[in-house]
């Protein structure tokens, strides 16, 4: 079981299995393209399967070695549902799976540590996100709710109910024709509803998201500093025992050294 640890943990098998990784993908993608397909099907199935087998096997090994320790840690756990979810037979009502199969592209994740520091990173700020979503959220009603009041009688197709006034403000959010689209023909009937317009957007567009990218980059930061700080204890533990072992060897020297002495002291005694 030791040396099958070794074998999992060398970086040269996650390389092996990174670069799997990266031909699956491109195995997959191919099998999109149907001129591709009719020339090289065959091939790209097998060789698809093959990838796959190699997966299961994979996956197999590090249940065998780490037992049960292998579902307490989440990447792992995640690397047994996007594996596990290729083996479903992918027919009749569960023909859908097929496209879930690119998830196997995800366990690249898994396989490089900068990438399991973002998606890190990512997780920690969920807690934060939270309540910045829940702040745009309260500011996205009230400003619907005004919307429909204030324009919904013109111009029902953007403000007319509740929703409609939901996505017209959030097409306004997000900047994307709000100008031409929204905002010109409002102000053909009410000159003055840029006054309400513009703070809208300065403090869903310009503030509000922009606290949800300081909350991640925050987040983010933090998983480096602690990954950081485990890499250093990891090397601070690694040079003490470096030094435990040169000490080791400086005291067997200086052992063998000493018989050495009483081995001729023994020979220059006299009989």
């Amino acid at each position: 079981m030791t040396s099958l640890r070794a074998l999992l943990e060398h970086p040269k098998t996650e390389w092996v299995i990174a670069g799997l990784i990266v031909v699956n993908a491109i195995v997959l993608g191919l099998e999109t393209i149907p001129e591709v397909m009719a020339q090289a099907g065959p091939l790209l199935g097998a060789l698809d399967t093959a990838i796959l087998a190699v997966f299961v096997v994979e996956i197999a090994a590090r249940i065998y070695v780490h037992r049960l320790g292998f579902f307490r840690d989440p990447w792992s756990l995640f690397d047994f549902i996007v594996v596990g979810i290729a083996l479903i037979p992918a027919t009749g009502n569960l023909s859908v799976l097929r496209a879930l199969r690119i998830l196997r592209v995800l366990r690249l994740i898994t396989v490089v540590p900068s990438l399991r520091r973002v998606v890190g990173g990512l997780v920690a700020s969920l807690p934060g996100m939270g309540s910045i979503a829940l702040l745009l959220i309260l500011v996205f009603y009230v400003a619907s709710v005004m919307a429909t009041q204030l324009y919904g009688r013109d111009f029902p197709e953007l403000f007319g109910d509740l929703g409609a006034s939901a996505f017209t403000l959030f097409a306004v959010m997000t900047l994307e024709g709000w100008v031409d689209g929204v905002v010109k023909p409002v102000m053909e009937k009410y000159p003055y509803a840029w006054l309400f317009f513009i703070p809208y957007i300065l403090i869903t567009t310009f503030a509000v998201l922009n606290l949800f990218i300081a909350v991640i980059v925050n987040a983010m930061q933090l998983e480096y500093e602690q990954a950081r700080t485990e890499e250093e204890a990891q090397h601070r533990e690694e040079q003490k025992k470096l030094g435990a072992i040169r000490a080791t060897e400086s005291d067997i020297l200086e052992e063998i050294r000493a018989l050495r002495a009483e081995v001729r002291a023994l020979r220059e005694r006299p009989s």
